[in-house]
């Protein structure tokens, strides 16, 4: 269980991400108590817990998209918490994908994947394009690059966003729920794509609320409620055998939700 000590240790070259002592208050709501997490390279782990545990703040907080009230976050030995940091060129290395898509609608799917490419990295109209169909393969919509997103499913929209991500040749990935939008049959397709890339090294940070993804793929899963990390381990412990009552509670109802009683 995390302690939250703050003690600040320096960046390790073998973490992609350290948070130590992170902490976020939005006014007097304490949505972050005190986070100690490590993620090494090449290793997957998902973050589960319940709604308003403060898993999407973390995940927020590690690319600086919400400013930490206290702690410190270093992302490839950088850290980001860092008054004196630039942010851009961190971003850089890590790739996000949201619970929405956030795919420019005005433009084709090809333009989707190379405008970050050629106004963020500076590659040229070709070498962006090239590097974005190959990505488009990767994810299985080679055939899509002339669509636009209000012409695609659910679905396909999210694999979109993960090949416009992996376009900017991330170091590591932060995926923020990533399937909740979508349709359940729709779901398979991206998770498809998920571990697919944990199979082929990607360093990834996942909030996530399917359990069967985070039994399978995760070297490590971590459950946070109420602002603080309760329980982490591999999956067989975390998930098939865990030790905190609130980790058992949680699971109950997410694993059988037809055997869910009402609280009083």
């Amino acid at each position: 269980m995390s302690t939250g000590s703050g003690t600040k240790a320096a960046p390790d070259a073998g973490h992609a991400i350290e948070v130590a002592g992170l902490h976020k208050a939005f006014g007097d709501l304490d949505v972050l108590k005190g986070i100690d997490l490590t993620v090494t390279e090449g290793e997957v782990v998902c973050v589960i817990g319940p709604s308003g545990s403060g898993k999407s703040t973390l995940l927020r907080c590690v690319n600086l998209l919400e400013e930490p009230t206290a702690g410190t976050v270093s992302v490839t030995g950088t850290e980001v918490t860092d008054p004196d940091v630039d942010i851009d060129r961190v971003r850089r290395r890590i790739g996000m994908v949201f619970q929405s898509f956030n795919l420019f609608p005005h433009l084709r799917v090809l333009e989707n994947l190379t405008i970050a490419q050629r106004r963020v990295l500076g590659r040229g109209k070709e070498e962006a394009a090239g590097i974005a169909r190959r990505n488009l393969a990767r994810v299985g919509l080679a055939e899509k690059e002339t669509a636009y997103p209000a012409q695609l499913s659910g679905g396909q929209q999210q694999r979109v966003a993960i090949a416009r991500a992996l376009s900017m040749d991330p170091r590591l990935m932060l995926f923020d729920e990533p399937t909740s939008a979508l349709d359940p049959e729709l779901v398979g397709d991206v998770l498809a794509v998920m571990r697919s890339l944990a199979d082929e090294g990607m360093t990834m940070l996942v909030v996530t609320h399917e359990m069967s993804f985070a039994r399978e793929v995760a070297d490590r899963v971590v459950f946070m409620d109420d602002g603080m990390i309760v329980e982490q381990g591999p999956p067989a412990q975390v998930i098939g055998d865990p030790q905190h009552e609130r980790t058992r509670t949680f699971l109950a109802r997410v694993l059988d939700p037809a055997a869910a009683q009402i609280e009083e």
